[in-house]
């Protein structure tokens, strides 16, 4: 449960700072999904950052998998 913190905006802006593309939207359930393509070490980075997350975040749980590339063009937020 994130929503409210700014964690789309905030996961947005450490994406494009480490160069991944991909998308984050929240889910019906209160979580956010995020699809991220980029670097091994970018990705490294990004799932290490979203186990914390921005400021006020309380991160329960994070869910890395590996799936075929959809080859994003921009890291968006899907509302």
């Amino acid at each position: 449960m994130v929503q409210g913190i700014g964690f789309r905006y905030a996961s947005e802006q450490k994406a494009q700072e480490l160069g991944i593309v991909g998308f984050v939207r929240n889910e019906p359930d209160g979580s956010v999904y995020i699809e991220a393509e980029g670097e091994e070490e970018a990705l490294n980075k990004f799932v290490a950052w979203c186990q914390s997350g921005p400021r006020g975040a309380q991160i329960k749980e994070v869910k890395a998998v590996n799936a075929a590339i959809k080859n994003f063009r921009d890291f968006l937020i899907d509302y």
